[in-house]
């Protein structure tokens, strides 16, 4: 039998999950209001550290929900790279940056703190 969504939500790793997969989405924002401001050429490297960071956030919400025995190192890269996306994404005036800043400040310390 399958785990229902309420049996996930028991879980150790359900904060972290649910902190990844908005980090992800708050990113994936992020990345697509850069690419429409004025003059994205300037926001090249918010840009990729987005986009490296939806994915890493998301293949930690994965290894984490089928309880992945790699998920220490994959939620601590997640940590490093959520840190860098939202020194990133702080430096930048732009609401969505500033938004995106504080999701990845938050995914990062529910990764280091489910791994402590």
């Amino acid at each position: 039998m399958l785990d229902t969504p309420s049996t996930l939500d028991a879980s150790r790793y359900a904060d972290c999950i649910v902190a990844c997969n908005a980090c992800a989405a708050t990113c994936d924002f992020c990345a697509a209001a850069c690419l429409r401001e004025p003059d994205p050429r300037h926001m090249a490297k918010c840009i990729v550290l987005d986009m490296d960071c939806a994915g890493i956030c998301r293949l930690a919400a994965a290894t984490m929900a089928r309880e992945s025995p790699h998920v220490a190192y994959i939620c601590e890269l997640c940590a490093r790279i959520c840190e860098s996306c939202a020194q990133e994404c702080a430096s930048h005036a732009a609401e969505h940056c500033q938004d995106c800043a504080e999701a990845c400040k938050r995914c990062a310390s529910l990764c280091r703190d489910m791994i402590a």
